[in-house]
């Protein structure tokens, strides 16, 4: 059905919005990192052996990120630009690539702050909780977009994909695809259900909403249970020694 104020169909205005929310969750992932190198830097704060700027390295790939995102947006203006699957494949290809490695740096900034940890060089409990809750948060939003990317070919494929909500293929096994009586005909995960996938997974060390069914989401949210059980059993533990 399209929409005559806008022009757009349902399935690309709800892509588009989910594109717009995802450039948020980035735009949120770097001011959070400019914010924690700021501090770092006045008060004189180092992570480990690396200088306190260190933590925006991880901007690069996400300015790289948010570019790949608005050029998907923009891409999808008009249903002839939406059935061309040359570039969007690419695109899409792009962007998990980013959000891995983003995700790889935020393991070695995890890395760095335990080696600063184990050397005793924390000087106060609020320097490791401040520095812990970025790299978990960071986490958080990573893996959410890295769920969102992948699931079922991609948000732009899930938009447009008339075939059952528990089509085979998919990732994640939500409950409303158990019980399609749970939710309205047309409903299909977004990028709300897939952070709150990750922040579950993150908090609970294990799934919970949502049920992996291939390999490679089993990989990933192991991957991130990882990070995030070590940021909070023995960063946050250690802060709160600290703080005692």
């Amino acid at each position: 059905m399209t929409n005559p104020s806008s022009g757009l169909t349902d399935e690309q205005r709800v892509g588009r919005l989910e594109v717009r929310e995802a450039v948020a969750a980035v735009l949120a992932v770097i001011v959070m990192q400019l914010v924690l190198a700021i501090v770092c830097t006045a008060s004189r704060w180092q992570l480990w052996l690396l200088p306190s700027w260190t933590w925006i390295a991880p901007a690069i790939p996400e300015a790289v990120l948010l570019g790949v995102l608005v050029g998907q947006r923009h891409k999808h203006r008009s249903q002839i630009e939406v059935s061309d699957g040359e570039q969007t494949p690419t695109r899409r290809r792009a962007a998990i690539w980013l959000v891995g490695i983003i995700s790889v740096a935020n393991a070695f900034a995890l890395l760095a702050l335990l080696g600063e940890l184990l050397s005793g060089n924390v000087r106060t409990g609020a320097e490791l909780l401040f520095e812990a809750a970025v790299i978990w948060a960071t986490n958080v939003f990573a893996f959410g977009l890295l769920y969102w990317e992948l699931d079922r070919g991609g948000p732009w494929q899930r938009a447009r994909d008339l075939a059952p909500v528990a089509s085979p293929g998919a990732d994640f096994q939500f409950p409303q695809m158990e019980n399609p009586t749970l939710a309205e005909p047309t409903w299909r995960p977004l990028l709300p259900d897939y952070m709150y996938v990750s922040f579950t997974t993150a908090t609970a060390f294990s799934p919970t909403d949502a049920m992996p069914l291939t390999r490679r989401a089993k990989g990933v949210m192991t991957a991130e249970t990882v990070l995030s059980a070590t940021t909070v059993l023995l960063v946050a533990a250690r802060a709160v020694n600290i703080l005692g």
